[in-house]
């Protein structure tokens, strides 16, 4: 029974997650019990993969048989995100466990529909979560959330704003505070406070993440983000090019500079293929997201395409995630999302759990 408690340990070990290509002992926890002959094998992440959960367990099932033949295996994977580290003096949200900045160095990146495919993506792994539109003088998260433009958030005990709930995320935006046509006409201290009450006066509940989009640059909003908010991790959005390249390099530097980790880059149009001939072009350069990640030691957590359909999703207020969600560019964001929960799992966990009910 050792050798094969030992023989199924060295599988479990030697496997390497698809999707994640990290192996599963550096990602995940398990157990091993034998009796009666069955072998039961549970797994335990602090994230969540449910596109992966069936092919990985019949995966290891197959492995674990091929080496104790005639043996019935069993392979369950419990997956439940924690409350991790989270940076400078601010407390814990109560309601959420994880803070994540998405981040981009210059507008025009398309930081705030990678946001959103995001975040519904991170949804349909199995995490609940929040999205918050940060960008108070160009909120567009209303839009593409698909909410009528008259919605407008409840008001409880006459402090909180209830979140709008969209495709299942709890959303909040300026965009549901003012009309399409009224301009927010601020300096940086009034749009940081206006910034600081939607984060903090927004009736979160229950979540495993909440997906801040932050406005472009590295000013007010990012500083106060960074000085006041109990933020866990960051994400950088840029196209491969050079020009993009450099101001997202500014943004990395900012978050290294405050302390915040970053969890990787997402490399946005990174390709595109022409719908008639299917010549594959990278327009805006290549690899140039792989270098920065190799430059600041994170990883690239995906690329992108150039694909038209991503930008009539995000008009029509229906996100390719849940306009296609069978399609090979939903697919990409939900890649990324299993890499990015992956990558903030592996950050130390926080010493104070915010309030809510989370039993490990």
């Amino acid at each position: 029974m050792q050798d094969s408690h030992a023989r199924i340990e060295a599988i479990l070990n030697e496997y390497t997650l698809p999707v994640i290509g990290k192996p599963l002992s550096e990602v995940c926890r398990y157990d091993i019990n034998s009796e009666e002959g069955l072998i039961s094998i549970v797994l335990k992440s602090g994230f969540y993969a449910n596109s992966l959960k069936e092919d990985v367990g019949k995966t290891l099932e197959q492995l674990v048989r091929d080496v104790n033949p005639g043996t019935r295996v069993a392979v369950t994977w419990h997956q439940q995100v924690f409350a991790h580290r989270t940076v400078g003096q601010a407390k814990p949200m109560p309601q959420v466990r994880n803070l994540i900045a998405i981040s981009s160095g210059k507008g025009g990146v398309g930081k705030s529909t990678t946001s959103m495919n995001l975040a519904l993506a991170l949804k349909a792994e199995g995490a609940k979560v929040g999205l918050l539109d940060a960008d108070i003088f160009g909120p567009s998260q209303s839009i593409m959330a698909g909410t009528a433009p008259d919605t407008r958030p409840e008001v409880k005990d006459q402090k909180f704003f209830m979140p709008i709930n969209a495709h299942g995320l709890q959303l909040m935006s300026m965009g549901y505070l003012v009309t399409e046509e009224t301009p927010v006409v601020w300096r940086g201290p009034k749009a940081s406070g206006a910034f600081q009450q939607l984060l903090n006066q927004t009736y979160w509940q229950d979540l495993d993440y909440l997906i801040v989009d932050m406005p472009p640059g590295t000013g007010d909003i990012q500083l106060t983000l960074s000085q006041s908010a109990p933020v866990t991790a960051s994400v950088i959005v840029t196209t491969p090019q050079d020009i993009a390249l450099l101001d997202a390099i500014k943004g990395i530097e900012m978050y290294r500079k405050v302390g915040i980790p970053i969890l990787g880059i997402i490399e946005n149009m990174s390709l595109h293929t022409c719908s008639h001939c299917g010549h594959t072009e990278a327009i805006f350069g290549e690899g140039g997201g792989q270098r920065i990640a190799e430059t600041y030691q994170t990883s690239l957590l995906g690329a992108l395409p150039l694909d038209l359909r991503i930008r009539r999703h995000a008009d029509k207020g229906l996100p390719t995630v849940v306009a296609e969600p069978d399609s090979d560019i939903a697919r990409f964001y939900r890649e990324i999302a299993i890499r990015t929960a992956c990558e903030l799992a592996q950050l130390p966990r926080a010493s104070i759990i915010p309030n809510m009910s989370l039993v490990e």
